[in-house]
């Protein structure tokens, strides 16, 4: 049995050293989901990839990414505005998505090639990159996880990278998903102690960037928290990305339309204790 739990040991030491993009969140980045609960349930798609993304080496929020679109399906996060202003850092990437013995802090595509050796091919074929995103029509880098929910400027700062945007239709991600992140967000958890919230996309059928990196059908947010008066409250929203218009609506109602939409089985977000009537 001594051998087994030496084992079990160097396992575990091997584990810790392997970095941000990881084989599942549990027991790496689950604190970003209520209760822990880490959503799969018909969300997975061919190709995920577990990131936790992480910059200067603290760990901000968790993304599941979609390798094949080169879009995220989700990001989860704790939602911790504060007003400030807005500063736009460099764009990055994720190193490890290219080879697990990059660093797990994300980096530029520059940082990559000049001081990592990487080639510009391997980091394009990995995931999106700034190039996809240039000369888009109609089109925005739109944030899952948006840089004003956060209350640090490394927080903010850590939303800048390619795998948690999603091509964003441009009237929608300056109109109403906007005042859905900053103000319908404020408004429906004004009294929650911890705000737990998954913000996601649903692959759609067109690309942009010569067919590399997938435009999304639909956006959808979702939330849950336990309020000050010891109740918990959750809600949804969606929107169809080619509309100026938000759809707010119930848990249940939104993982019942996301289940339709994905076409990979019963969706569950949260825990049963999140309301979805």
């Amino acid at each position: 049995m001594l051998w087994l739990l030496l084992l079990q040991v160097w396992a575990s030491c091997l584990w810790l050293g392997h970095g941000e993009v990881v084989p599942y969140f549990e027991n790496t980045c689950d604190q970003f989901f209520y209760q822990k609960m880490i959503a799969t349930d018909g969300l997975l798609p061919q190709n995920p990839a577990w990131i936790c993304q992480t910059f200067q080496n603290q760990r901000f929020y968790a993304t599941l990414y979609d390798n094949e679109n080169r879009i995220p399906v989700y990001s989860a996060y704790v939602y911790n505005p504060v007003p400030g202003k807005r500063v736009t850092p460099e764009w990055m990437v994720e190193p490890q998505l290219i080879r697990d013995t990059l660093p797990e802090n994300m980096e530029t595509e520059k940082t990559l090639r000049e001081t990592y050796s990487v080639s510009q091919d391997d980091i394009s074929n990995s995931q999106a990159v700034y190039q996809d995103y240039l000369h888009l029509i109609n089109l925005d880098r739109g944030h899952l996880n948006p840089a004003a929910h956060h209350n640090t400027q490394d927080g903010r700062n850590a939303t800048f990278t390619f795998t948690n945007v999603v091509p964003q239709d441009t009237e929608l991600n300056n109109g109403a998903w906007n005042v859905y992140e900053q103000k319908t967000m404020a408004k429906k958890s004004k009294n929650c102690q911890t705000t737990y919230a998954i913000v996601g996309a649903v692959p759609g059928t067109s690309f942009i960037s010569q067919n590399r990196v997938n435009v999304p059908s639909h956006i959808w947010a979702s939330a849950c928290c336990k309020t000050t008066n010891n109740t918990v409250i959750a809600w949804g929203a969606i929107a169809q990305n080619n509309e100026n218009k938000v759809r707010v609506l119930k848990l249940g109602a939104l993982e019942e339309m996301l289940a339709q939409l994905y076409n990979r089985g019963a969706v569950s977000l949260f825990p049963v204790d999140c309301p979805r009537t």
